[in-house]
């Protein structure tokens, strides 16, 4: 009797062991993959927009917290799913960019913001006056002025002023074959701007010689530093013919400078030149 009641006692014990096995067995558990918390910090989405070159490149930095993915729709079709955004846009608009963050869980958070893509407005060029850019007599304010007095500068002898032949007017610079003369003025511009300074030629058929028009950037202290300078320069060599003025375009970037000076020496024959003028390039 009493190895009866042992026996069913250990039957007993064995059946609820197997009925707590094959209720355990019926349950699922999935733990969170790495980098997901959704059960303490669900994910929240957001990021910070700016310009990244031009005014059509954008970039966007994620500052989501507790996420894992990622899906960006900048608002023009385009979309990513990696971590930091960025865009090229194809023209000036508005643009809702949003961006979905996501855990492993599949919770997930949006965040949506909206940009102006603008083109900003062309500076203003500061377009410079050159004084008595035709040598002409009086043309100073108050009708002041002999046609040379703005070219004048303590590096050098003033170039000397013709009456013929000239290109307009009835004066023009004339600069003797022995190159002691020069002509120097200096002028205000805008940095980094593109300018075009033209100008006219002419020479004695010989002997063989030229004449230099120079831009140096930033005012000349030493004639020996007019090659360091020198931002652009044209060689006048065309002897064809010495009452024809010959025309040239001298384009020219300021680069850093605010300020530019016009340098014109002679070497070997007699030159002349009139009518200078410049302008914004195009």
């Amino acid at each position: 009797m009493i190895q009866k009641i042992k026996i069913n006692k250990i039957i007993g014990f064995l059946g609820l062991l197997a009925l707590t096995l094959s209720f355990n067995s019926c349950e699922q558990f999935e733990l969170p993959e790495a980098g997901s918390m959704a059960d303490l910090t669900p994910p929240t989405a957001s990021f910070a927009a700016s310009l990244n070159g031009d005014y059509l490149t954008y970039k966007f930095d994620n500052l989501s917290a507790s996420a894992t993915d990622y899906v960006w729709d900048y608002g023009d079709g385009h979309t990513s799913t990696d971590k930091n955004g960025a865009n090229i846009y194809a023209g000036e608009g508005t643009y809702t960019v949003t961006l979905t963050a996501s855990d492993k869980l599949g919770v997930s958070s949006t965040y949506s913001e909206t940009i102006e893509v603008v083109k900003p407005p062309v500076p203003v060029v500061l377009l410079p006056e050159i004084l008595e850019a035709g040598f002409e007599d009086y043309t100073l304010e108050n009708g002041t002025g002999d046609g040379r007095d703005s070219w004048r500068t303590s590096l050098g002898e003033i170039m000397q002023i013709t009456s013929s032949p000239v290109y307009e007017g009835v004066q023009a610079a004339k600069f003797p074959s022995d190159g002691t003369r020069i002509a120097y003025q200096e002028l205000e511009v805008s940095a980094n701007a593109d300018y075009v300074l033209t100008y006219y030629y002419t020479m004695k058929t010989s002997p063989a010689g030229l004449i230099t028009v120079s831009v140096l950037g930033g005012a000349l202290t030493d004639l020996a530093n007019a090659a360091s300078q020198t931002i652009a320069s044209y060689v006048g060599t065309d002897q064809t013919d010495d009452s024809t003025y010959v025309q040239v375009d001298l384009p020219f970037n300021s680069g850093n400078n605010t300020k530019v000076a016009i340098y014109v020496r002679n070497e070997s024959v007699e030159c002349r030149l009139d009518a200078f003028s410049i302008r914004v390039a195009d």
